[in-house]
């Protein structure tokens, strides 16, 4: 019995090791999408393009993140979770050196496209690792740990970028990007068992495509794919594009000034889908609890808006405009707030049977990305014609507009079959 304890103690320090190592991936991946959050006013002047054209550009890094969740997924149904890491983990160190010597908005844009196929998987690489070994309560609490583990990265990409930016240029970031990622590879390599998924998918990646919109479209996951469309493009656009500028340009920061208070918006991001998770066991109200969260981001964000100069709050206050420390206080409430994401994949897995968890993680994983590729492209377009406040009112209303749709279509149904 002794021996049978001990097997099972290495056993689960393993699978936390693993499930670390593959976390770092998906940190990496954070780091990568939001070096423009710093460094966007520098990029464009090396380019010669407006700022806001440079912000649309990037989107191309998260159209490619969405496009290849598909194929992807089905690699790790053919050959299993390490292989595949490694893979995506050589072409993120090649997509950053690449993104690195880019020379101008072209060169850029296939840098950003290389980034976005190789780092899709690194989100959902521990995360099927953890679904096939843990149960589905332990799963919920680990999918909130490996998000704030990735979330890490989104604080190396504060105040530590900015560093880096001012002394070496914004070009340093991507080949510092590129040297982490030969670290995580080497712990993947040593610290993931190479275990082949045990049921594997021989349908055509197209085929698997329909499936997974086709089930993203279902009654039962419609208000979910509706929320996750908005949920982590919000935090993510907020974070890796619109907050740098936010507090550079209308709040007249520096650059390391602007990375302190990005780094406190990341470690409410990080410590968030913890909290949740722990809020979530102990209340048992996840569809009111996800709802309420995300309204609450909504209006947090239209608060900072309306703090700009002129703005409702800064009449209300007498002042010509609201001072960075109301702006810090609304991003750590933003990011305590908007962490309650991890929880659609975890109702995603209560609304479905066993043998179609994958897809149906996969089409909320799917959404969350598409959606941030959106929001990505819509708000360069609105920061070009009216400016960053209403930037912020438009990802507020469109946060708005996900919870109404969630609260229409989540309601007791029977699982898919």
């Amino acid at each position: 019995m002794t021996a049978s304890t001990d097997d099972a103690g290495h056993a689960t320090r393993a699978l936390i090791f693993a499930l670390v190592a593959l976390a770092c991936g998906h940190m990496l991946s954070t780091l990568l999408r939001t070096i423009p959050a710093i460094s966007l006013d520098l990029m464009a002047a090396d380019f010669r393009i407006e700022p806001q054209a440079l912000a649309s550009l990037t989107s191309v890094y998260h159209f490619a993140f969405a496009a290849s969740q598909i194929p992807v997924g089905a690699a790790m149904d053919r050959f299993g979770v390490r292989p595949v890491s490694l893979g995506l983990l050589a072409g993120t160190v090649v997509g950053a050196i690449a993104s690195g010597f880019a020379t101008g908005p072209e060169s850029f844009a296939f840098g950003q496209l290389l980034l976005g196929v190789a780092t899709s998987g690194m989100l959902m690489c521990p995360m099927t690792l953890a679904a096939k070994q843990l149960s589905a309560a332990r799963f919920g609490l680990w999918s909130g740990a490996i998000l704030s583990i990735g979330n890490i990265g989104m604080l190396l990409s504060s105040s530590p970028l900015a560093f880096v930016v001012d002394h070496f240029g914004w070009r340093a970031g991507f080949w510092i990007a590129g040297l982490g990622g030969i670290v995580v590879a080497l712990a993947v390599f040593l610290l993931v068992p190479n275990q082949p998924a045990e049921h594997k998918d021989t349908a055509s990646p197209f085929s698997q495509m329909i499936d997974v919109l086709r089930l993203g479209l279902s009654r039962p996951l419609r208000g979910l794919i509706a929320l996750a469309l908005v949920s982590l493009a919000t935090s993510l656009v907020l974070r890796g594009l619109w907050g740098g500028p936010w507090l550079m340009q209308v709040k007249g920061l520096s650059r390391v000034e602007a990375g302190n208070q990005l780094g406190a918006y990341t470690l409410a991001m990080i410590a968030g889908p913890l909290c949740i998770g722990m809020i979530d066991r102990k209340v048992g109200r996840r569809r009111e609890l996800v709802a309420g969260a995300h309204m609450m981001a909504a209006l947090l964000v239209a608060l900072m808006a309306l703090g700009a100069p002129d703005g409702a709050v800064s009449l209300l206050f007498g002042v010509a405009v609201m001072p960075p420390q109301y702006d810090l206080v609304l991003f750590v409430l933003i990011g305590l707030a908007s962490s309650a994401q991890p929880l659609l994949f975890g109702m995603s897995r209560q609304l479905v049977d066993a043998q179609i968890a994958g897809k149906a993680l996969a089409a909320v994983n799917l959404a969350f990305f598409l959606g941030t590729a959106l929001m990505q492209s819509i708000t360069g377009a609105v920061a070009a014609f009216a400016g960053l406040p209403p930037v912020l009112l438009f990802m507020a209303a469109a946060l708005l507009g996900g919870v109404f749709v969630f609260l229409v279509y989540t309601s007791p149904q029977p699982k898919i079959e």
